[in-house]
């Protein structure tokens, strides 16, 4: 299974935010425009940031702000936000295997544990990753680019 797309326009939406500060109002235009996709979709992972305590949103001067610091947003946190994967697990296992197959009959105990590990460690190494991280790489590639 793939993570979706909400995940990474979740980065670079808070990424936007952090770049542009309290210089340039930020809206859901101004996000749209940077990432490339439909306003409504912006609005949609702004909702799920939201709601996760990520950015507080104003119809006033102020717009959509940053609620943590960089250092404090990890991928895992936006990972969560948007919801990119259900409760149920990053991999969807196939649900009918046959029971009467010896390895139909055995393939779940044999690969949920390991499933589950890797999707631990996945999940490990993104709360170590912060849009701290990512507006470091951003700087460094802006001074290469004059």
């Amino acid at each position: 299974m793939q993570i979706s797309s909400k995940f990474t326009i979740g980065v670079h939406l808070l990424a936007v935010i952090e770049y542009l500060g309290e210089d340039e109002k930020v809206t859901s235009n101004v996000l749209a425009g940077s990432i490339g996709v439909n306003p409504v979709i912006v609005r949609n992972v702004m909702g799920n940031l939201k709601e996760a305590g990520l950015i507080s949103i104003s119809q006033g001067k102020s717009g959509i702000s940053l609620t943590k610091t960089p250092e404090r947003i990890t991928f895992y946190d936006v990972y969560k936000a948007v919801d990119s994967v259900n409760d149920g697990g990053l991999f969807h296992f196939h649900e009918n295997p046959n029971p009467e197959c010896p390895i139909g009959r055995n393939i779940h105990k044999a690969m949920d544990s390991k499933l589950d590990r890797v999707q631990k460690c996945m999940e490990d190494e993104m709360k170590q990753i912060t849009l701290a991280d990512v507006m470091a790489d951003i700087q460094s590639e802006l001074k290469k680019s004059g």
